[in-house]
């Protein structure tokens, strides 16, 4: 089984924070080490453990951030295509009645979609528009 499939279950509805984000990469680089072992170094002949830069070099997959936005980016496009009468698409994009709690409001999920918009320079497009269609 490949060793990302164990840790991203249901990870298009997370709503990752900085630190759960360096958690995950931490995560990724130990099972990658893991994987494929030290390295021998002539100059001092001794073993060594792999750099990030080596690391990345030899697994050429994308980092796990990345196949968790793109897989969030699939899944909020799926939920935007089913229409407001669906519960899902009600409960992930609604917005919820009476007054709010005291403070600064909780990140929902449908900020985080438009934040990754914003990182592939899409940001100023309605997200629910642009996911009607699905080659876009």
């Amino acid at each position: 089984m490949h060793p990302r499939w164990v840790y991203q279950y249901g990870c298009e509805t997370w709503s990752l924070t900085l630190r759960e984000e360096r958690r995950l990469r931490l995560f990724e680089n130990r099972v990658l080490r893991r994987i494929f072992g030290s390295k021998w170094n002539d100059v001092i002949e001794e073993w060594r453990k792999l750099h990030n830069e080596e690391l990345n070099d030899l697994y050429s997959s994308p980092v796990i951030i990345r196949v968790i936005k793109s897989r969030r980016m699939i899944w909020a496009g799926h939920v935007a295509r089913m229409g407001e009468r669906r519960c899902v698409y009600r409960i992930l994009v609604g917005k919820r009645e009476g007054k709010r709690s005291f403070g600064r409001p909780r990140r929902r999920w449908e900020d985080y979609i438009k934040k990754v918009l914003q990182e592939v320079e899409c940001g100023y497009i309605e997200w629910i528009d642009l996911a009607q269609d699905r080659d876009r």
